[in-house]
């Protein structure tokens, strides 16, 4: 992973994906500050599916590893809402 394009410390985007329902996205921001830290949900943009039954999030989070952001990503899919995370 030498070759990656991702820089640390930094700013990543983390796309998030899952069912709609009214508690998806605060539960997606309350896993981001138990892993990240408080601040980590304050950028989420959110959008609906055409016709509305899904959810996608993009979190732009602040990491300090790579190790940090892949702790994220595995937090979120334990939470057994997230379909998709990138």
């Amino acid at each position: 992973m030498e070759n990656s394009p991702l820089e640390f410390p930094g700013e990543h985007d983390i796309k998030v994906m899952g069912r709609n329902s009214p508690t998806f996205r605060s539960r997606i921001a309350e896993v981001l500050v138990e892993e990240l830290g408080a601040g980590a949900a304050d950028k989420i943009q959110q959008r609906a599916s055409r016709d509305g039954t899904f959810t996608s999030l993009t979190c732009t989070v602040h990491v300090e590893s790579r190790d940090d952001l892949e702790r994220a990503y595995r937090a979120l899919h334990r939470t057994g809402l997230v379909l998709y995370a990138l």
